[in-house]
């Protein structure tokens, strides 16, 4: 199954109709499906190159939903920034940047092509040897919805970061000197879970003397000068802003986000995380 130049992919006589796409790399990929890129990867038994991949996800004329991976990730990402502008982009990648089609979807779509079946797995055959893709179950709260949630607080920053008080922060009996700020803490609450996350931070830090898998430590773009940083670990997702505070969610705590005041350890911490985060290109 190959990408054709009218926005569609051909295996024979059979049509592909492109509904999205996404990135896989190391620095931006579907925090859904992993902690890192490589477990990212595995999710769709692809070798965690160092490049990376674009997938797109579309339908054939039967309506079965095929998710063809390509090389070529620069014209998936210019089909990608072209989309979130509001403008029309075909995306069609040449045949020989085509590195697998796999059958299913490995994330949920609300969309479907117009004019064929409704979307549904392809019968099992010599195009799809494999079971198909499907997304992670995100019903219950779990790892993939701890993901998705920290993804959103990156996205509604500022939402989430109005929702605290820096005064919550302080000790419940005296507030902090300025002269003597506290160490990093989460916000003052009887039922915070203060175990869990001194060992996110214990493991942060840790990530600094020995780096973790690729894509665990993300950086990107924020208002001023900034950085967006996202670490993710075994259990735990943390969200942060190089010049604030950080956000916590963990896999102990269904649906709880955990803040963390900024104190004496905070700031050096992600500035280290910072200096060793992959960044998009």
């Amino acid at each position: 199954m190959a990408v054709t130049d009218n926005g569609t992919a051909a295996s024979g006589d059979e049509a592909f109709y492109v509904l999205t796409a996404v990135l896989l790399t190391p620095a931006q990929f579907p925090s859904v499906l992993g902690d890192d890129y490589p477990e990212a990867c595995a999710a769709l038994a692809l070798d965690p190159v160092p490049q990376g991949y674009g997938l797109i996800l579309g339908q054939d004329g039967d309506g079965a939903r095929w998710t063809v991976v390509v090389d070529d990730v620069s014209l998936v990402a210019v089909a990608i920034a072209s989309w979130d502008c509001g403008m029309e982009y075909d995306l069609s990648p040449e045949e020989r940047t085509v590195v697998a089609s796999l059958p299913g979807w490995p994330l949920a779509l609300a969309v479907a092509a117009p004019g064929v079946p409704e979307p549904h797995d392809p019968a099992p055959g010599p195009d799809a040897p494999e079971p198909p893709l499907c997304p992670p179950d995100t019903s219950a709260w779990g790892p993939a919805q701890r993901r998705l949630g920290a993804d959103e607080i990156a996205l509604q920053w500022a939402i989430w970061r109005e929702r605290i008080d820096d005064a919550d922060f302080a000790g419940p009996e005296e507030p902090p000197r300025e002269e003597e700020p506290p160490e990093a803490a989460p916000a003052q609450a009887p039922a915070q879970p203060l175990g869990g996350v001194r060992r996110v931070l214990a493991e942060a830090r840790a990530y600094v003397d020995a780096p973790p898998p690729l894509g665990r430590v993300r950086s990107a773009f924020a208002p001023g000068s900034a950085r967006m940083l996202r670490a993710d670990g075994p259990g735990w997702s943390m969200v942060a802003r190089t010049d604030d505070i950080a956000f916590v969610l963990l896999d102990e705590e269904p649906g709880e986000v955990l803040p963390v005041g900024r104190g004496r350890e905070l700031p050096g911490l992600l500035e280290a995380l910072d200096r060793m985060a992959v960044r998009p290109s």
